[in-house]
């Protein structure tokens, strides 16, 4: 019985990778255009991501820095801090409202015009995330959004050359699971366009 629900978790997933991979090809293949576009100028990526996503967001800065599978030279990346270093110094102290624009201080203090802010929620309804595109929009930067359901608030915040990557699904552990795929394509594609495509 556990090895049946185990395999249906396989199954599952695969058929939701298989669903959406044409669909969101196009997508993502827009999104490495522009991160390629904001390091090969010199600039940087902010990654920022909710809860679960904040680890998959400090994980696609460190692949950036220290490759994924091929030997590169370091591409310009950071991890935003999601609240939680703020939290523990501030206390108390810390506004639900304070929270909430931890992020959008960071991206006015850190980010410059041509900079690129990489943001991955699972439903796309994080005050905290739309803040911080509210303040990539401010300082001139491009805005990749990795997401899923509808979208969320985060869809309806972007500029029209802003990238949006959604997985149109519900249950957030498989929109989670196609979010850890979608940010080795761009590693990847990043890879491919900068040294070719591997023999």
């Amino acid at each position: 019985m556990l090895e049946q629900h185990i395999q249906q978790h396989f199954i599952d997933s695969a058929d939701l990778h298989y669903q959406v991979s044409q669909e969101m090809s196009e997508s993502v293949a827009s999104a490495i255009h522009a991160l390629l576009a904001c390091v090969t100028s010199g600039n940087k990526v902010m990654c920022c991501g909710n809860g679960l996503s904040w680890a998959q967001a400090a994980q696609f800065a460190a692949m950036c820095i220290s490759g994924m599978e091929r030997e590169r030279p370091e591409l310009a990346a950071m991890v935003l801090d999601n609240g939680a270093l703020a939290q523990a110094q501030l206390g108390s102290s810390l506004t639900a409202e304070g929270h909430a624009q931890t992020l959008a201080r960071q991206v006015r203090t850190l980010g410059q015009p041509g900079d690129l802010l990489l943001v991955i929620s699972a439903d796309g309804h994080d005050r905290a995330l739309l803040g911080a595109v509210d303040a990539a929009h401010e300082r001139d930067m491009s805005t990749v959004v990795l997401t899923g359901r509808t979208g969320g608030l985060l869809a309806n915040a972007l500029s029209e050359t802003d990238v949006l990557m959604r997985v149109p699904h519900d249950r957030s552990t498989r929109v989670r699971e196609v979010h850890q795929l979608v940010l080795h394509c761009l590693i990847d594609g990043i890879d491919t366009q900068l040294l070719g495509e591997e023999e």
